[in-house]
């Protein structure tokens, strides 16, 4: 589940290792690019951390992050 706080969208991943979360994060960058909408994350070896805003509305949570955190979910369970 993502978590709100400090205006920012959240979640942490985790995977079998650092190639099937490499892999995810290529997946979630086609999905972005698409959106024009790029995530701050980070990655260590099988864990993927997510933060979303909006730049353009001043960093705040926007219509825009929750419809890239669906798809990332989806992206997460297949």
């Amino acid at each position: 589940m993502w978590k709100e706080e400090d205006n920012k969208l959240y979640k942490k991943f985790e995977f079998k290792n650092f190639t099937e979360a490499f892999a995810f994060m290529t997946k979630v960058a086609f999905a972005a690019e698409k959106m024009d909408h790029h995530p701050l994350w980070t990655n260590v070896y099988n864990k993927v951390e997510i933060w979303l805003n909006t730049h353009d509305a001043g960093d705040v949570v926007t219509v825009k992050d929750r419809k890239l955190s669906k798809i990332i979910d989806k992206l997460y369970s297949k």
